[in-house]
């Protein structure tokens, strides 16, 4: 068999060291900042149209690029046939995500993936699986996707998936709120959620492909930031469009001006169908080129996948062997 070995120097962006930032705290609600926040739609899709061609990385480099990209996932199962069998196999998957061969052709050490995500009820097989491993375990919560149990309900869900040991809990906001501009319901819905969560980290899954205009989902980011959130993310993956570059590129821009106005750095997550390692490495350079490298970590951000990771690993051992393999030699759980 032949073997490319990668350099260790050419697989350094896959070794990024941890760095623990401030939590977002949130700032009060500026409904005049609100009203001044737009999304410029055409220039927005134009500047997505051309991403997957302008920026291409090839070779050692790419191999170092998806390395990260693993790092970066919060490998998740959300079926409703979901049993603890399957949840430890993924937590399996995630503490030794590449097979070691290829790790070992790569000249890597072990790496694991950002997160494990689930439902409540798996919480607790999850963080036994994962013990000593220090990947955490995310939870959906809120009436995740739809977000339309009572509130005093989804409050309380959030509680009980803390309790149950979940560091970060992905909430769903209401979209009403969005559609009808009634961001102060929106703002103190937010906050609700985030006091629920104590110290475990809140995404705000804002449903994009539910809000109908970029305009809005820029808007919908700012008010969640304003609340607190310590990340927004695209969807639940449950929608029929989800995370998409132009939704992508409105997001992040949105967490850029906060940064620059606040001082606080705001997590991203794009979620639902992203599944495709070439899609992955498009969306890091996209957020190289518009917040730079401290947002390529796994506190800052995250992949909301399942199938992503098989097609990774099965790229890098068509690069180490130069031959692609069946996707069963590479599986989830």
């Amino acid at each position: 068999m032949t073997v490319r070995t990668a350099p260790a120097t050419e697989t350094t962006l896959a070794h990024l060291p941890q760095v623990h930032e401030p939590r977002n705290p949130g700032t009060a609600l500026d409904l005049d900042r609100i009203a001044s926040v737009q999304a410029n739609t055409s220039a927005i899709e134009r500047r997505a149209a051309t991403l997957p061609g302008r920026r291409s990385v090839k070779k050692n480099y790419q191999a170092a690029w998806m390395l990260r990209a693993i790092t970066l996932i919060d490998l998740t199962t959300l079926a409703g046939d979901d049993t603890e069998g399957r949840v430890r196999r993924l937590c399996a998957k995630a503490a030794n995500p590449v097979r070691r061969d290829i790790l070992d052709a790569l000249g890597m050490d072990a790496i694991t993936t950002g997160a494990v995500c689930v439902y409540h009820d798996m919480i607790p097989t999850a963080v036994r699986a994962l013990e000593g491993t220090g990947i955490p375990v995310a939870a959906v919560s809120t009436g995740f996707p739809a977000g339309l149990s009572p509130f005093h309900l989804r409050v309380e869900e959030i509680k009980e998936s803390v309790k149950a040991g979940a560091k970060e809990i992905d909430i769903v906001i209401s979209r009403r709120h969005v559609l009808t501009q009634n961001w102060q319901a929106l703002y103190d819905e937010m906050k609700e959620f985030r006091a629920a969560c104590g110290d475990a980290h809140v995404k705000a899954i804002l449903a994009t492909g539910d809000l109908g205009t970029l305009r809005n989902v820029a808007r919908a980011s700012w008010v969640c930031m304003m609340a607190g959130a310590d990340f927004i993310k695209t969807s639940t993956g449950k929608e029929g469009v989800n995370a998409t570059l132009p939704v992508t590129l409105t997001m992040i821009r949105a967490i850029r001006a906060y940064h620059e106005e606040t001082g606080f750095r705001v997590g991203y997550k794009p979620a639902g169908g992203i599944s495709k390692a070439k899609d992955a490495v498009t969306y890091l350079t996209l957020i190289k080129d518009e917040l730079g490298d401290r947002w390529l970590r796994p506190d800052l951000f995250r992949f909301g996948a399942s199938s992503l990771l098989g097609d990774i690993e099965r790229q890098l051992e068509h690069h180490v062997t130069g031959r692609y393999s069946a996707g069963y030699r590479h599986p989830i759980g």
